[in-house]
């Protein structure tokens, strides 16, 4: 990649998530990188800098809207690295995912929503292949402690032999605007995600020789998880089970079962009876209306809130005759740990040392190891509970 005036460059900076991430990397970013905002609003913009100090008044604000595609060109051209908090991506994200594409930017998101990442692979990955532009979506709670926890138990698996993990989620904290409007969006949007991923697989090839599979799960009461276990149809099973056809490390044939962890029985009723609820209102525009604007784009939990908010992954690997229990927990998991995992990816793609990869491709098999190991640092932990390998040490990744 020729020299660019940017490492760094966060679009959507004056949204609810993409403050939080601002205000993140106004922290971390090292001494020896340059970065900037990006955003259509430069009065927006402004008050965003404000926010981050006196140290920051002099941060470069570029302008760019996701509805013209010649600025998303050139802010792609600018930068190393684009991150992007501008949802619902279905709706918005597509235009600045194919201009770094073709300019052969590294890019990462916080993309939860199964037809944009599908479409987005279809479309884009092999010209970033050709450009050689990394273009890792799902970069926050959706789904890198699903993914990197999945990768960090197979690590404390033996190598070469089938591998069976499921995936147990705990979480408490209030959404934003922005997440309920892309919830309402997929909501609405089922046939054209069905089609998506249809002609995803037809073009996505498969490992030779190898198998790796997300499994519906049932309900039932799980030992493990120590609750009812409720199949969670989300992305993070997908990306995982592409993490495993990318990385040989998951062995010959692996498969992946996704569920939320839930105390009690009438909290699983009521949940899938308010998420049904949701999905056929959201299928009739009038009804679609009166959904979005319950919580409008833009607002999102207190601080108090956030602070009072956490969340826990627990997995449960087997293979090869042993069995492993690990977790990854955190605090707040929709906005201060996303708005954390988001910037952590992007600053590992900027400080490198990585696998040589491009194309669309997970965060664990982009970054893996050292993904892990810098939101060790920043304070999410991933622990091994029960049954810790005796084997060498290429098997372990310690926390």
């Amino acid at each position: 990649m020729s020299r660019r005036p940017y490492d760094l460059v966060l679009f959507g900076a004056t949204g609810f998530a993409g403050g939080l991430t601002a205000e993140y990397l106004a922290r971390a970013v090292p001494p020896t990188a340059s970065w900037a905002l990006a955003g259509r609003n430069r009065r927006k913009l402004e008050l965003v800098r404000d926010q981050l100090g006196v140290l920051w008044t002099g941060l470069p604000l570029l302008s760019a809207d996701a509805s013209d595609p010649d600025s998303l060109h050139e802010l792609a051209r600018s930068t190393r690295v684009l991150a992007s908090t501008v949802g619902p991506y279905v709706q918005h994200g597509e235009p600045l995912v194919a201009a770094c594409a073709d300019e052969g930017t590294d890019y990462v998101d916080l993309a939860g929503e199964p037809e944009f990442v599908d479409r987005c692979y279809v479309r884009y990955h092999q010209r970033a292949v050709e450009t050689r532009a990394r273009l890792v979506h799902s970069c926050g709670f959706d789904s890198l402690p699903h993914d990197l926890g999945a990768y960090f138990t197979v690590r404390q698996l033996p190598e070469g032999v089938p591998l069976r993990v499921r995936g147990f989620v705990r979480a408490s904290g209030a959404i934003s605007g922005g997440t309920y409007q892309s919830a309402i969006t997929s909501f609405s949007r089922m046939r054209p995600a069905i089609a998506a991923s249809r002609e995803r697989r037809r073009r996505e090839p498969r490992p030779p020789g190898r198998r790796a599979r997300a499994v519906p799960g049932r309900l039932h009461r799980d030992a493990d998880a120590q609750a009812w276990a409720v199949p969670l149809p989300t992305i993070d099973s997908q990306v995982i089970a592409r993490s495993a056809r990318a990385l040989e490390r998951y062995g010959p044939d692996f498969t992946y079962t996704h569920y939320a962890a839930v105390r009690r029985l009438p909290s699983v009723l009521g949940g899938v009876s308010t998420l049904a609820a949701i999905a056929a209102l959201a299928q009739l525009p009038p009804t679609r209306r009166w959904l979005e604007r319950r919580i409008p784009s833009g607002s999102g939990p207190s601080p108090q809130r956030r602070a009072r908010s956490w969340f826990t992954v627990r997995f449960v690997g087997e293979g090869g005759g042993e069995r492993v229990i690990t977790e990854v927990a955190g605090g707040d998991p929709g906005y201060a740990e996303s708005a954390k995992m988001l910037a952590e990816s992007a600053l590992c793609l900027v400080a490198g040392g990585l696998p040589p990869t491009a194309g669309q491709i997970t965060p664990a098999a982009a970054m893996g190891d050292a993904l892990t190991e810098r939101l060790i640092k920043a304070g999410i932990t991933f622990t091994v509970l029960d049954g810790a390998p005796t084997g060498p040490p290429s098997r372990r990744l310690s926390p």
